[in-house]
């Protein structure tokens, strides 16, 4: 078993390949494939096919998770953070073929998935409260936490790349160390434990993703609040002179 996907097994001039990149493009081509599958033949009516059945399924659960983390209407975060969930976790899943080398094994793709959420957090927060609104939350309570606010916002990303990493390298490294000894039942028990451990991994950083964009809408949704409190006064009192 190989413990580091990232080693070249192609290479010519600059262009490399390695089992992480190969293996990524095996994940998205699965993914567009089932998406064109499911939705070519869309349906309104009560007689929907099994498909758009599983993936009506699979949308209204990421929207209820969405609005339970965030409090917010699911809409505009679906297609990010439902892409990240569907590709973890099928990437994840397909463990299960022999042969195959789940791209979340390695750093990269950890690191890649959070430079997204890295950067979707300030795109999220600026399009909910503007340029300045998001830059200020950076600045409280005061402007001496400045420094902190940026090494937390640093951090978390990391965090959440190393996390990831961690755990799904932790369980193939496990495994390997297991089909030594016992290698006739270890591996469908650890089969089944990746895929357990797999559709986990899925939710938890995706739900940590939601979170993170969360924190910078959410005192848009403060300050809105605030902006709405003068005007249902203002209107009461309009009401108390008529």
């Amino acid at each position: 078993m190989t413990m580091f996907p990232d080693e070249p097994i192609w290479q010519w001039e600059f262009i490399i390949l390695n089992r992480t990149i190969i293996y990524t493009w095996v994940v998205m081509s699965i993914l567009v494939c089932i998406s064109w599958l499911v939705t070519r033949n869309l349906s309104s009516s009560t007689k929907i096919s099994r498909g758009q059945n599983l993936l009506e399924v699979l949308v209204t659960g990421l929207r209820n998770q969405i609005r339970e983390v965030s409090q917010q209407d699911p809409g505009s975060y679906l297609p990010f953070i439902g892409t990240l969930f569907l590709f973890i976790v099928v990437s994840n899943i397909l463990a299960i073929v022999p042969g195959y080398y789940a791209p979340t094994s390695s750093l990269s793709t950890t690191a890649a998935l959070a430079t997204c959420v890295f950067i979707a957090v300030p795109i999220y927060g600026i399009a909910n409260q503007g340029v300045k609104g998001y830059l200020k939350q950076y600045i409280s309570p005061s402007v001496l936490m400045l420094p902190f606010n940026i090494i937390g916002e640093l951090s978390r990303t990391l965090a959440l790349a190393v996390r990831l990493y961690g755990n799904m390298m932790s369980g193939a490294v496990i495994a390997a160390i297991l089909l030594g000894f016992v290698p006739l039942f270890v591996p469908i028990l650890m089969q089944a434990f990746g895929l357990l451990t797999g559709v986990i991994q899925a939710y938890i950083f995706s739900v940590l993703a939601m979170v993170y964009i969360a924190s910078a809408t959410q005192v848009s949704d403060d300050s809105i609040r605030n902006n709405k409190v003068p005007e249902i006064n203002s209107e009461q009192s309009r009401n108390d002179e008529n």
